[in-house]
């Protein structure tokens, strides 16, 4: 695997790790399947997936300039560029998002968390946390109807000054929850030293943007997830190694909290059967290190270093796990941040990385 080249996003606020890497193609060498994974090549640093409801398509950010939104076509295992493409529609929702500036510049958009709540008649949302020419909550509509989904931007939800976002969640009534790993003081490796560095940030609909919720500082919280009432919130911490539930109230109580995991939780998005999903990589691995250990966090060292992953399900009302899915180390795969079901396969993103993995569920 190449050494991940690190770009600094608002004055080092927020470390993206970015694979530069040679496109290849399904048919190539080096994008053939292996005993435990099949690929999808060419997509740059598919950070987070979500499954447009009820298809078979997967839209996949990408965490790289230049990269944006992808479709993928899970069923024929190919992939196009979904926004901003030649012609990215627009047509803002001023009544939600009037605060919002326009839409984003499609030249240095670059996207990370995603989130999709269903809607009616094909439709749904997609919630995007956006880079690049601003930090803020992107909001398209998604229209399932024709041969493939069709993005327009609606809105957005810009950040507070120098706070930048790595996950997004979303309520019913279009209220948002978003992480903030680290304020613009703090750093990788205070949290990997299990000090808190960020908080989790929400915006509801006629609010003049993001306000902290006290009472959820974590040593970088990464993905976000809500209940199905909407009564509690779920937070990763790639620093904790743990996934914690708080009350969604502002101040927040930690309601309950799972065992220290095995692995960095990353993406934490909720499966179709009510569990929790989240993946990352194995924290200790010897060719590679332990990350608890005495010696500072390193992001290039930890990124240019295959480890295996794991891909979690976690009970939210226990708060107990197991593991669905182990894979080891790949040369050619890993920074792995999430698991997707889509059918009886199970979809793979990472942060710096070509492709996509796929594996059906045993």
């Amino acid at each position: 695997m190449k050494k991940p080249i690190l770009l600094l996003f608002n004055s080092g606020l927020m470390v993206i790790s970015l694979l530069f890497s040679t496109v290849v193609n399904a048919g190539d060498d080096e994008c053939l399947s292996t005993d435990e994974l099949g690929f999808i090549c060419g997509l740059q640093n598919a950070e987070d997936l979500v499954r447009v409801p009820g298809t078979r398509w997967i839209i996949a950010s990408g965490m790289a300039p230049g990269a944006s939104i992808y479709l993928i076509d899970a069923k024929n295992k190919t992939w196009s560029t979904l926004y901003p493409g030649s012609a990215p529609l627009a047509r803002q929702d001023m009544e939600t998002y009037g605060a919002c500036p326009g839409s984003p510049d499609p030249n240095a958009f670059v996207t990370h968390g995603l989130n999709v709540r269903p809607g009616e008649d094909g439709n749904a949302t997609l919630y995007v946390v956006g880079h690049g020419g601003r930090e803020a909550i992107e909001v398209f509509d998604i229209d399932a109807t024709g041969e493939s989904p069709v993005l327009t931007w609606t809105g957005c939800v810009m950040m507070p000054e120098g706070m930048v976002a790595n996950s997004v969640a979303s309520l019913n009534d279009g209220s948002l929850l978003a992480t903030v790993p680290l304020f613009p003081d703090r750093t990788i490796a205070e949290a990997m030293e299990q000090k808190n560095t960020g908080a989790v940030y929400a915006w509801s609909p006629g609010d003049s943007g993001f306000v902290p919720v006290e009472g959820t500082g974590l040593p970088y919280g990464n993905g976000i997830e809500v209940s199905a009432d909407g009564q509690e919130f779920y937070v990763a911490s790639s620093g904790h190694f743990t996934v914690t539930a708080f009350s969604n109230t502002n101040p927040a109580r930690v309601l309950r909290t799972t065992q220290t995991l095995a692995f960095v939780p990353d993406n934490l998005h909720m499966g179709p059967d009510g569990q929790l999903l989240t993946a990352g990589l194995i924290v200790d691995y010897p060719p590679c290190g332990n990350i608890r250990g005495p010696d500072e966090f390193d992001l290039a060292e930890f990124a240019g270093c295959p480890r295996p992953f794991i891909v979690q399900a976690i009970d939210p009302e226990t708060m107990n796990g197991k593991a669905i899915l182990q894979g080891p180390a790949n040369d050619h795969f890993s920074n792995i941040t999430m698991g997707l079901p889509v059918g009886k396969e199970i979809w793979i993103g990472t942060f710096a990385g070509d492709r996509v993995a796929y594996t059906v569920l045993q």
